[in-house]
């Protein structure tokens, strides 16, 4: 059996590596299209004031690309060193869309951002416009491949396990690409990015309005940070509104950790606001819900019931004991791989054999697991119900925040009198971490409530880690921590310098202190 310890420092290697990266991710997708929105104004316009504004923004846009991609490229480099049992398993479905996002998406969007920079003098209107939109398109085809591969995981399809060579293989490329799941999480996670983004350049602005610095450009940029905010902030919400659907639809377990729903509710289930779960009991204490809603977001419809986490660990005992035979069977037809009734038999019993090697966590020998190995191993299939359900309502939160931040935001733009809303320009300030606590809580309802599996009910976690010592794994995770925090240091005092040297940094000698 793989240690506990060597599968739990290889999770938090990973979530570590991941976290910090998704730092520098929504801001990276919100600014590149933002930057179009600007520059589009300017060709349109003809004021040089937009032209200032691009290059300003996207001076820090470039800031934080540049760390962006410093930390990203070690997470790929980790399903190599850490999780080598997974890159073997389901290499061939997951390195495709990883391969044509650095083949592709990644050169476009290093080719363009360098052109945007030093383009600007060699370029017309039209051709820089051009550049720009298609740094944007890089950025975000770069997350729409890399969450292609992210929605296979969640919901593998257009693949078959072969018995012969133990690992999954692709059939069918398209139905990867076009998955339900892979296309709301991609178009979630960058509606998310274009939130971050809007309200940075927002925050930012408040800051000049409130210090009295570059009046004129500050107000026009939080007018159109402002309007991108809300399209963003409608985009992700109908978004939000499908994934919830596919969760509880497709991963019933996360949906039902995601609500604290313990027991099955007669449909349609209400939605909880409020409670304390309690894992260890089995229920909720203080719980405040509203009739009906759950049911209806959830399953879009009126008489269909939301599977509780009891009902689910007893179907998931049901699929561990079939499970068992699939893992039994799998091994007799290894040895005879010529043996039709085997053949059938195990295609019979395929779409358990994830079920039965979460025994491998308790047992070498699958076929000799006791019951209580079996009732521990269904108790696995639901993660920690307090993590999920306070996780999920801090993305909700921040979220609703945010689109009250960007609607308030355009009416005082338009009646011309944010510059006299100091307690509004002072909390928009404040609220600055808001859309990064969305996005991060967010990732960890996506991520944890996906285990005990790396690929859903496919491949069990612990069975995916490399052979790796817990020392290294110890080191590494140091490491990174310290390296990774010097680059947050230093994202954060360089985007804190050029923004307060703010657009009069530019030379133009257009902007000045307004008293």
């Amino acid at each position: 059996m793989i240690p506990t310890d060597l599968v739990d420092l290889s999770r938090l290697q990973f979530a570590l590596t991941a976290m910090y990266h998704f730092i520098f991710v929504p801001l990276t997708l919100g600014l590149s299209f933002l930057l179009v929105a600007m520059e589009v104004t300017y060709v349109i316009t003809g004021k040089e004031m937009y032209k200032d504004m691009t290059r300003f923004w996207g001076k820090l846009f470039g800031i934080n690309f540049a760390l962006g991609v410093a930390t990203g490229i070690t997470m790929e480099f980790q399903f190599g060193t850490n999780w080598a049992y997974y890159s073997h398993y389901v290499g061939d479905i997951f390195g495709a869309p990883l391969a044509i996002e650095g083949l592709m998406a990644f050169f476009m969007e290093s080719t363009f951002i360098g052109l945007f920079f030093f383009g600007w003098d060699r370029l017309s209107k039209g051709k820089h416009l051009l550049v720009t939109f298609l740094m944007a398109l890089g950025s975000n085809l770069s997350a729409l491949w890399i969450l292609v591969a992210n929605g296979w995981m969640m919901y593998p399809t257009g693949a078959e396990f072969n018995f012969e060579t133990m690992r999954m293989e692709m059939t069918n490329f398209w139905a990867v690409f076009t998955s339900e799941w892979a296309q709301a999480k991609f178009v979630h996670t960058v509606g998310g990015g274009y939130m971050t983004g809007a309200f940075f350049v927002m925050a930012v602005s408040a800051y000049y309005l409130l210090k009295r610095q570059d009046v004129k450009f500050a107000a026009a940029s939080f007018r159109i940070a402002a309007a991108f905010g809300i399209i963003a902030s409608v985009l992700t919400l109908h978004m939000g509104d499908e994934s919830g659907f596919l969760v509880t639809r497709d991963q019933p377990t996360k949906i039902a950790a995601m609500e604290a729903t313990w027991e099955t509710h007669e449909a349609p289930a209400p939605l909880t606001l409020f409670a304390i779960p309690s894992d260890a009991e089995q229920k909720n204490a203080m719980e405040i819900s509203v009739p009906w809603v759950f049911g209806l977001m959830g399953t879009r419809s009126l008489s269909t019931e939301i599977p509780g986490i009891k009902q689910l660990e007893q179907e998931a005992e049901a699929r561990i004991v079939n499970g068992q035979k699939a893992v039994a069977t799998l091994e007799q037809l290894r040895k005879d791989p010529k043996n039709e009734q085997l053949r059938a038999e195990f295609s019979a019993l395929q779409q358990d054999l994830g079920f039965g090697l979460l025994l491998k966590k308790y047992t070498e020998d699958v076929s000799q697991a006791t019951p209580e190995m079996i009732k521990q191993a269904a108790a696995d299939t639901t993660p920690q119900v307090a993590p999920m359900f306070w996780s999920f309502r801090v993305m909700i939160s921040c979220g609703l925040a945010l689109a009250f931040f960007f609607i308030a935001g355009l009416f005082f733009s338009m009646k011309n009198t944010l510059a006299e809303k100091p307690l509004f320009l002072r909390l928009t300030l404040l609220a600055l971490p808001l859309p990064w606590i969305a996005c991060e809580a967010g990732w960890f309802v996506a991520e944890y409530g996906r285990q005990p599996w790396t690929i859903y009910n496919i491949l069990p976690t612990h069975l995916s880690v490399s052979s790796l010592s817990t020392g290294d794994l110890i080191g590494s995770i140091l490491g990174f921590v310290v390296l990774y925090t010097l680059m947050l240091v230093a994202e954060m005092w360089l985007m804190i310098r050029f923004s307060k040297k703010g657009p009069s940094s530019l030379g133009t000698g257009r902007y000045h202190f307004e008293q």
